[in-house]
């Protein structure tokens, strides 16, 4: 009886829960633009007669339920016609709706006399609204809660876009038509989209306040992954998390697409911006008010859209949808939108649940195929000042779980925060077979060979091939060849080597070096732990440092004045390189260096004979430390991406007589750090100060020789108008300030602000001079300092005053090529010396 009564009551609640659901009312859907197709975020939604309703999220969706039976929707939603749309009561069921645009035809308009409205910000309810989020922004802030934290997925998402009909019926793709997707909106991307590559990344995020304290953990990651030998897969992945980071609208400035944008809600938005109240809209018991706002300048770095601001005495941000003006100084974007969503949680404030970020990219502003990136984050399972273990934080602030990157199918339909369409889910198959089609592989090949200057035969690659042909007035024309191996021949050996021949000296150099890794990755890859050993036969310029493979660039040949300047070196090393995972590295060298004058370099003993040879044998350690620094990391190269940290540098050298023929003992003491710092709307600066003081009794050669230009390109960290071995010193110190303005100026002249140029200028000091012992002037000098044939003075130290060159210029030009006028401000009495110059550098920026 127990059992059947049991029974007899889970069927009459099952029976009364399935009667309740009949009674309510539950309908979801999705509303576009009527036109363009487009999701629209933020439309109210509302049971017609009712105060029940919501708001789209920002894909466009809602959902909504009633206890009692409805009859009909209202759909409101600025700048579209408000619709109504019948429902079925007491019924579960979807409905998708168009929202077209509210464009009104006039018959006839009358332009009455008066001044046009001033936009001011003085009594202005919009500005003293923004104002309001402005001081409340520090509340609203996650940073306000003792801890907090959250899971985080993120889903990001390329292709090639705008794909013309005539490219997707190619020949090459007759049978590959699945490749393609078709997209519904034509705002971001074209019509025909061609998917190339999708990453996933779940995220557990923990922070405390006290103190600030942050802590990443990975628990799954998952990417499309492109045969090595085309594609290096870590470094893409690190490149487009960097241009696609976070978006924080609680931040005063909002790093996207490399570059920082001002935030509406900055200390100094109501400089910049113009905002206005477009709305007030009621989601249930909360009200949000809808506020717009625009540049004033269009083409300066600065965001457009509506923002929804509580409107509860909090001012907190509860949606954001903005994207960025046609006319901004933003290289190659052709459409940009973002949107961020927040819920009221239970703390009474708003915690950002999705966010949103597409970036269109293409040479043409509309026409030709263009390159699209979408990146799209979820989070969940918030929690806010529950006690964190100290443990929590200990180690790395962002490290991968074991087995992160190796989760299955079935993990990753379980956790997902946002399911893949059907579309997103084929893409990690399809780009299987975009590999294995010729032409593609080919493609990839000739654009290796030309951006990184390597041609792939598999173990080993031939290049730099900008370096096989070049000319100086000692060797005459000069022919090299030359290449390295790749971690297809070995993941722990490598080697590098090249032969040249001069044919105006008639001399062969060569270079050969050997490489063991002995972390078992790639001597590229981040964290270097490696020994090599190499061998150098070769000329150089005295001054410049000479790298494992000097870079004989045809281009730099060209230079002005009088360039005869060169060594014959032989050097011997051994160095030992050991990074850590928390960016602090060092080195220990050992260094044999003979070199030989050539040209119109000689090297002769004061009151004695020329000296044709001098030999010494070096020891060093360097320490670097660079912490948050990031790389675009290739499979044989890498290359650090310029950011708002600071990098440390100090090495030691000491020369030390006798040890394998060194005929002289010195110490060698230099330091430098180098910054980027970001002035918001003012651009951003890169600053670099340096010091070195060299302690013993040596000839000038071994002194340092500060680095001089004499080529037609521009060097950001050499002096542009010195000569070569101009200046020589024991002991300086220097600052290098290259600040550009991203247009600032630019952006405010009528016309000129069409060309999206940016302008940029530049200031190097440098400060030093010659201890007597040094100082062949005084007589008690090793080596006579270099003179021209005429007997005028070539080579000096500096004096009291330092030397300062300075530059403006103007970037952007033709998106690629910046121009500077330089100038220099001291000792331009000496030969050979010019007061002006104009040169130029070729740079790709967003």
């Amino acid at each position: 009886m127990k059992i059947n009564y049991s029974f007899f009551i889970l069927f009459f609640l099952l029976i009364n829960s399935i009667n309740a659901d009949a009674q309510k009312t539950v309908v979801s859907g999705t509303v576009r633009d009527a036109v363009t197709k487009e999701t629209l975020p933020y439309v109210s939604v509302f049971f017609k007669g009712t105060t029940i309703g919501t708001q789209t999220d920002l894909n466009g969706q809602f959902s909504l339920s009633s206890p009692d039976a409805q009859t009909g929707l209202t759909f409101n939603y600025v700048g579209y016609l408000a619709i109504a749309k019948n429902l079925l009561p007491q019924v579960t069921q979807e409905l998708n709706v168009a929202m077209v645009p509210d464009s009104k035809l006039l018959d006839e308009v009358v332009i009455v006399g008066g001044k046009k409205t001033r936009y001011r910000n003085k009594d202005n309810p919009a500005v003293e609204l923004i104002r309001q989020v402005i001081a409340h922004r520090d509340e609203n802030k996650i940073s306000n809660f003792n801890t907090a934290s959250f899971r985080q997925y993120d889903k990001m998402l390329f292709s090639m876009s705008n794909v013309s009909e005539k490219f997707k019926n190619r020949k090459i793709f007759r049978n590959y038509q699945f490749l393609f997707q078709q997209q519904d909106s034509t705002l971001i991307g074209g019509k025909n989209l061609l998917p190339i590559y999708i990453q996933e990344k779940l995220t557990d995020k923990y922070f405390a306040s006290d103190p600030t304290r942050n802590k990443s953990i990975i628990i799954g990651e998952k990417q499309v992954n492109f045969d090595q030998q085309l594609i290096d897969n870590n470094g893409m992945k690190v490149y487009f998390e960097r241009m696609y980071q976070d978006i924080d609208i609680y931040k005063n400035n909002i790093s996207v697409i490399s570059n920082e944008f001002l935030s509406p809600i900055a200390n100094a938005a109501p400089t910049f911006y113009k905002f206005f109240i477009t709305d007030t809209i009621k989601t249930g018991s909360q009200q949000v008010i809808e506020l717009s706002f625009t540049p004033r300048n269009t083409t300066d770095m600065l965001f457009e859209g509506k923002m929804y601001v509580s409107n509860d005495g909090h001012y907190a941000v509860t949606g954001v949808t903005m994207g960025v003006n046609k006319n901004i100084n933003l290289n190659f974007v052709r459409a940009l939108k973002i949107d961020l969503d927040f819920e009221h949680n239970s703390s009474g404030k708003y915690s950002l649940t999705k966010s949103k970020l597409i970036a269109d990219f293409g040479l043409g502003k509309t026409k030709g195929m263009g390159f699209t990136g979408e990146r799209s984050s979820t989070y969940q399972n918030y929690q806010y000042n529950v006690k964190l273990a100290d443990t929590v934080f200990q180690g790395k602030s962002i490290v991968a779980l074991a087995g992160a990157s190796t989760r299955d199918d079935t993990y990753w339909e379980t956790n997902r925060l946002d399911p893949l369409s059907k579309e997103q889910a084929k893409i990690y198959r399809n780009i299987d077979t975009l590999q294995k089609i010729p032409s593609f592989q080919r493609t990839i090949k000739i654009a290796t060979l030309l951006f990184a200057g390597y041609g792939n035969l598999g173990p080993y690659e031939i290049g730099p091939i900008n370096t096989f042909y070049s000319f100086n007035n000692v060797e005459g024309f000069r022919l090299r060849f030359g290449g390295r191996t790749t971690p297809e021949l070995s993941k722990r050996f490598y080697f590098e080597n090249y032969a040249a021949y001069g044919f105006k000296d008639e001399k062969w150099k060569f270079f050969l070096s050997g490489t063991y890794s002995l972390n078992n990755k790639s001597i590229y890859q981040f964290p270097q732990n490696y020994v090599r050993a190499s061998f150098q036969r070769d000329t150089k310029i005295p001054g410049q440092e000479l790298q494992f493979v000097q870079e004989d660039n045809f281009l730099l040949s060209f230079k002005r004045g009088v360039n005869d300047m060169l060594l014959y070196n032989d050097f011997y090393r051994l160095d030992y390189v050991h990074e850590y995972e928390n960016h602090f590295s060092y080195a220990l060298g050992f260094k044999k260096w003979s070199q030989t004058p050539a040209g119109g370099l000689t090297y002769q003993a004061n009151g004695a004979g020329f000296i044709d040879r001098l030999t010494t044998s070096e020891l060093s350690l360097a320490l670097r430390y660079a912490p948050n620094e990031k790389f675009i990391q290739g499979k044989i190269y890498r290359s650090p991406i310029p950011d708002r940290y600071p990098i440390f540098n100090l090495r030691y050298t000491a020369g030390i007589k006798g040890l394998v023929g060194g005929e002289y003992n010195y110490h060698n003491l230099t330091g430098t750090v180098d910054k980027r710092f970001y002035l918001s709307q003012l651009g951003y600066s890169d600053v670099t100060f340096e010091g070195s003081y060299i302690a013993g009794k040596v000839p000038f050669p071994l002194l340092a020789i500060h680095r001089a230009n004499q080529t037609y390109a521009y060097q950001l960290n050499s002096y542009n108008l010195m000569n070569f071995l101009e200046f020589v010193s024991d002991h300086y110190v220097s600052i290098n300030i290259d600040h550009n303005f991203n247009g600032f100026f630019f952006n405010k002249l009528p016309l000129i602000k069409k060309l999206k140029l940016r302008e940029v200028f530049s200031v190097k000091a440098l400060y030093g001079g010659l201890r007597d012992e040094n100082n062949p002037a005084t007589g008690n000098g090793i080596y006579q300092l270099p003179r021209f044939d005429n007997g005028l003075q070539r080579t000096y130290s500096l004096a009291n005053d330092p030397y300062i060159e300075g530059s403006v210029g103007i970037g952007n030009i033709f998106k690629l090529l910046r121009v500077d006028l330089v100038r220099r401000f001291t000792y331009l009495d000496h030969p050979e010396v010019s007061k002006w110059g104009i040169r130029a550098r070729v740079k790709f920026d967003f």
